[in-house]
């Protein structure tokens, strides 16, 4: 029998299913951190609406530890290309290897033209995903994105467990990242990191641009002001947030630990769900610490919480506050500053922030 014969639609009523065998699913997952849980309701409504699926993930490296994390992923296949990189000989070699796989279905979730190329190559019967980028023939299941009907990251992505044209049930599913206590008690060992005292994690990097990110004064007030209140203060980032983790601790005369750079992805999720409360740019990182379900105060100043807030702030309500001011020009969606005044961060002040954490449910 052909992979195609053995497919089931979304849609098929759970009595189907249990005679047929195990659906199977490719996910090609985002290129980003943060995009890469946005699409976790997905896995989750998948999971809900077949009762019985594999689902494995073709992700780059750097993704990979998140969704290794996820309950819903069985395996993640690591996917060798870069950032703007086409290699469709390579990209045709993988798509053959997977089709060994027999795969039922992919669900397509970036936008591009080479994203689809490989579920193609693959001979995956049922390749779903959004139009855009000359993608018909390599998709076959075509979704038209409905921008406002469904203006969050998230809802988009889930909504391509239905079928076109389909209600996306609502409220999301809600999802859940898991920690590993071993590797949490191995890395806070090998930092010298002292847990005597409640934690506070900052995460003071954006990858998108300077634009997303809180001035390193107002980190080091923050901080200043938590450590006085007896709090370990960690910041956490990756190896390009490391000159802005020096400059906010130097600034903050010591009060915190600038950790940016010194773990993988793996061990920032771990550090993390040590946290007491989490202060985080609109980053990665900051959707690393709603699917921890930590307290969590997210800043926003070009970007907006209306397309990727934390997805605690409606399934976990309490959990998370929005901390932003209402100017002319914000959101505006650059990655830096057209205007140069840079007002919707500069003018977002500590006191501001540190009421919103006060203001976290306990």
């Amino acid at each position: 029998m052909s992979s195609g014969e053995n497919q089931a639609p979304l849609s098929a009523p759970a009595s189907l299913l249990a005679t047929l065998p195990m659906p199977r699913i490719l996910i090609v997952a985002p290129s980003w951190i943060g995009d890469t849980l946005l699409a976790q309701p997905l896995l989750r409504r998948l999971h809900d609406k077949l009762g019985r699926v594999r689902i494995d993930a073709l992700a780059p490296p750097w993704c990979g530890p998140l969704l290794e994390r996820m309950p819903e992923i069985e395996e993640v296949i690591a996917s060798p290309f870069a950032h703007g990189e086409l290699k469709l000989r390579e990209r045709w070699r993988l798509g053959r290897a997977l089709a060994q796989r027999r795969y039922d279905q992919a669900i397509v979730l970036p936008n591009s033209f080479k994203s689809a190329l490989i579920p193609f190559f693959a001979d995956i019967p049922l390749r779903a995903g959004y139009a855009g980028e000359f993608r018909y023939g390599l998709l076959n299941l075509m979704h038209k994105l409905d921008a406002a009907k469904l203006p969050l990251m998230a809802e988009r992505y889930a909504q391509l467990a239905e079928k076109p044209g389909a209600e996306l049930p609502r409220p999301l599913p809600r999802v859940w990242l898991q920690s590993d206590p071993v590797n949490t008690a191995r890395t806070t060992a090998r930092l010298g990191l002292d847990r005597s005292r409640p934690v506070a994690v900052f995460c003071p990097g954006a990858e998108y641009g300077p634009a997303k990110r809180w001035p390193a004064r107002h980190f080091a007030a923050l901080a200043r002001t938590l450590a006085a209140r007896n709090y370990a203060v960690w910041l956490i980032g990756s190896d390009k947030d490391a000159e802005i983790g020096e400059e906010i601790r130097a600034q903050s005369g010591g009060a915190c630990v600038n950790l940016c750079g010194q773990t993988e992805l793996a061990a920032a999720v771990d550090l993390i769900s040590c946290a007491k409360l989490v202060v985080s740019n609109d980053s990665g990182l900051m959707h690393v610490a709603a699917a921890l379900g930590k307290p969590l105060v997210a800043l926003y100043g070009s970007s907006s919480p209306a397309h990727t807030p934390p997805l605690s702030l409606s399934a976990q309500p309490g959990s998370a506050r929005i901390a932003r001011i209402d100017i002319e020009c914000s959101p505006c969606f650059a990655r830096t500053c057209p205007l140069g005044h840079f007002r919707c961060m500069n003018d977002l002040l500590p006191q501001r922030v540190l009421a919103e954490l006060d203001a976290l449910a306990p």
